[in-house]
Order: C-alpha cells, then sequence, then structure tokens
C-alpha cells in the first residue's frame, strides 16, 4: 500500500508533462505486446511450412509441395507458391529467383512494421520529461523571486524535486522502450534472414527438382535408342 502512495504521489508532483509521457507508455506497451505476438505467431508459422515443404521437394513431390504452399498463410508458403507460379512458365534460375524476391519484398512491410514507433516514443518520451522539468523549473524560480526569504532555500529545493520527477518519469519509460525494440530488432532481422535463406534453399531444390523431371524423358528416350541399335 505504501508503494501504491509513493507512485501515486511521484505521478501527481510531476505536473501536467506526467500525462502525455504515460500515453507514450501506454501506446509504446501497446505496439510491444502485438509486435511480440506478430512475431512469435510469424516464425512458428515459417518454420513449420519450412520443415514440411523441404522434405517435399527433395523428393520431387512438387504438387504437394503446390498444395501445401497455396493453402498456407505464412510468408514462406507465399515465397514458394510464387516461385512454383513463375516455375510452369519458366524453368531458369533467375525467373525464379525474380518471383520469389519479388514475394519476399511484400512480405518484409508487415514483418517490420510499427517496431521503429518503438524507438521514436523512447526519445519522445525522453523529451517530454525534460521539457516538463525545464517548465516546471520556469514556475518555481518565478515563484521564488516572490517568495518571503526566509522560505526561499526550502521552497526552491521542493520546486526543483517536483520538476526533476517529470525528467525521471520521461527516462522511466524511455529505457524499457528502447530496450524493447533492440529484443524486437533482433527478432525481425532473424526473421528476415531465416526467410532470405529459405529463398536460396527453395532455388536450389527447385532447380534440381526441375533437372529431375526432364531427366526420366532423356533417360527413356536414351533406352529407347539404345534397344533399336540392339534390335537393328
Amino acid at each position: 500500500m505504501d508503494f501504491y502512495t509513493t507512485l501515486v504521489g511521484f505521478f501527481q508532483n510531476g505536473g501536467p508533462f506526467m500525462y502525455p509521457i504515460a500515453v507514450v507508455l501506454g501506446i509504446g506497451f501497446a505496439i510491444a505486446v502485438e509486435r511480440f505476438v506478430y512475431l512469435a505467431k510469424e516464425m512458428r508459422a515459417n518454420r513449420r511450412d519450412y520443415d514440411r515443404i523441404i522434405p517435399m521437394l527433395r523428393q520431387k513431390r512438387m504438387r504437394e509441395v503446390a498444395e501445401t504452399a497455396r493453402k498456407s498463410q505464412s510468408a514462406v508458403g507465399r515465397i514458394v507458391a510464387d516461385g512454383l507460379a513463375r516455375m510452369n512458365a519458366s524453368r531458369r534460375r533467375q525467373d525464379l529467383e525474380y518471383a520469389m524476391e519479388e514475394q519476399l519484398l511484400e512480405v518484409l512491410p508487415s514483418i517490420e512494421r510499427r517496431t521503429p514507433y518503438l524507438a521514436t516514443f523512447a526519445n519522445i518520451a525522453t523529451l517530454l520529461g525534460l521539457l516538463g522539468t525545464i517548465i516546471g523549473l520556469i514556475a518555481a524560480f518565478t515563484a521564488v523571486a516572490n517568495a518571503d526569504p526566509a522560505e526561499k532555500a526550502t521552497l526552491l529545493s521542493q520546486s526543483i524535486s517536483i520538476a526533476m520527477n517529470t525528467t525521471a518519469f520521461g527516462l522511466m519509460v524511455a529505457i524499457p522502450l528502447l530496450l524493447v525494440h533492440s529484443i524486437l530488432q533482433s527478432k525481425t532481422s532473424a526473421i528476415v534472414e531465416s526467410l532470405e535463406i529459405a529463398v536460396v534453399k527453395f532455388l536450389n531444390l527447385m532447380e534440381e527438382g526441375g533437372a529431375a523431371s526432364q531427366n526420366p524423358a532423356v533417360a527413356s528416350t536414351a533406352g529407347g535408342s539404345v534397344n533399336k541399335a540392339k534390335n537393328g
């Protein structure tokens, strides 16, 4: 109970700038929670589809790969689906790579969205805290100038203490927001790097699958020529 009373007193004594800082904290917290949930969900979905599609590609089960990618809502599934769609028109590696990279570029904004706002909100909280302190000090010195000389020292120390609450609260909001921003940025970079690695992996396996799908025909033609030569 004493802690709650102290916290409320700290907030009330900080002045009007404590409220916009609290709003920044609320918005930043909401963004952080939403980004954590979204990125964790995206990482699980990508990993699940990656683990399902890679064995199919290695076994040249292209029809199952296409069906899995078509039903998937993950970034990996959409990238593979675009690559397979282009593969129907052209088997050149460069064409497949362009198609998959195009889909990757479409996916990136949703992965990177709103995370940079956390760093911005951290800076805003710090600046609001400093601004509140400066305005509080101006008001304090103005009040002290008209006060009784015997009370000036006490009144000035109390006013400065209250004014510094705004800076302290601004830093208390900014530091966690910067820490969360760093963590989310690291998670975002990990997802982007995993998608880039997946694109290269899929390209290699698709290329092998395309070459393998042509080899049986070549082999059967060659075998038929050999049989004809023997019979002749």
